[in-house]
């Protein structure tokens, strides 16, 4: 839960950080108007890309620990399902 929590903090913080640099390029360029939905758009496109390469590392953390999980689920599901068939 932690990883996953960790990964969802720093993907929404770059989709923020992302979204305020183009809103204030878009400001800067073409004033107030459409600063809502352009720059909205863009950055969800930019910060996916960047958040493929920027945060690999927590995502494969979030992934191994999702992995564990479902193998300790497996595990718990063959003993119990074992000790039926002894039963």
């Amino acid at each position: 839960m932690k990883a996953f929590a960790i990964y969802t903090v720093l993907r929404l913080g770059l989709f923020v950080v992302t979204y305020a640099v183009i809103a204030g390029i878009w400001t800067l360029a073409f004033g107030s108007k459409g600063v809502l939905l352009v720059p909205f758009l863009a950055a969800l496109i930019v910060s996916s890309v960047l958040s493929l390469k920027l945060l690999a590392p927590q995502r494969d953390r979030f992934a191994a620990s999702v992995e564990a999980r479902a193998r300790r689920a497996t595990q718990k599901f063959d003993e119990l399902k074992a000790r039926e068939d002894t039963d």
